[in-house]
């Protein structure tokens, strides 16, 4: 655990500032995002829930650098990354290494062990194959997956595969995570833990996440929530129930 803790120094927040979208032109044009504006420190998870058509789906590809806004700031940590144009030159590194990626589906490599699916990342970015597989190992052990890291995914079963596909996406010790309906397919237990996980993984490593869901079962364990409605996102409190 406290090489997780060690990185917290190398992570930061995310700051979304007047985020627009327009799909189209002239008369066919559509405001997907008409002003977006969200904040999320290290180490916090929130959730982000509306209507299917609301621009849930527009937003998490504008934050992670799928999809280029049509206006608005976007800031990783203290640097600028999108300011009326994207400010990063090469975006797959950006997607690769400072941005992590949880899925409703965990999407693990089917023909590659527990170990070689979170190493895998690491290793793209340059990592020397020894440290980038300690650092898989590392987060299996902080993930209590430890014992299946030699397995391949068919042999995991869902809660399994879900914190695998938690320890890929920390592999890289991205500032942000971007999670898109992470506990729809579990029941609730799963889901609640899944929840624990990503709380105790964002203290640990200071990584802000963003939780995108329909679920009420995990609702209210968020201590803050955005609302998008109408392209536009409204800030309340949640109740942040204990899922210790």
């Amino acid at each position: 655990m406290m090489a997780l803790q060690e990185q917290a120094v190398l992570a930061g927040g995310i700051q979304i500032q007047n985020l627009r979208k327009v799909y189209g032109q002239g008369d066919t044009a559509v405001e997907a995002l008409k002003r977006v504006n969200m904040q999320v420190s290290p180490g916090e998870v929130v959730g982000l829930v509306g209507p299917s058509g609301s621009g849930k789906s527009t937003l998490l590809k504008c934050l992670g650098a799928i999809i280029e806004p049509t206006s608005g700031r976007m800031l990783l940590g203290d640097e600028l990354i999108y300011e009326d144009a994207w400010k990063v030159k090469d975006l797959r590194s950006l997607r690769r290494d400072r941005i992590g990626f949880v899925f409703q589906a965990p999407y693990l490599i089917p023909f590659l062990n527990v170990t070689d699916n979170v190493a895998l990342l690491p290793m793209l970015a340059g990592v020397p194959n020894a440290l980038a597989r300690a650092r898989a190992n590392e987060l299996l052990a902080a993930l209590d997956v430890a014992h299946r890291a030699q397995a391949q995914p068919s042999q995991l079963s869902g809660g399994e595969q879900q914190r695998v596909s938690i320890a890929r996406a920390l592999a890289n010790r991205p500032p942000v995570i971007l999670a898109d309906e992470p506990t729809a397919p579990l029941d609730s237990e799963r889901a609640l833990s899944v929840m624990r996980i990503l709380n105790r993984m964002a203290q640990q490593a200071q990584t802000a996440i963003i939780v995108v869901t329909h679920d009420e079962k995990i609702i209210p364990t968020f201590k803050r929530i955005y609302h998008i409605r109408d392209g536009e996102t409204h800030e309340e409190a949640g109740l942040g129930r204990s899922v210790d």
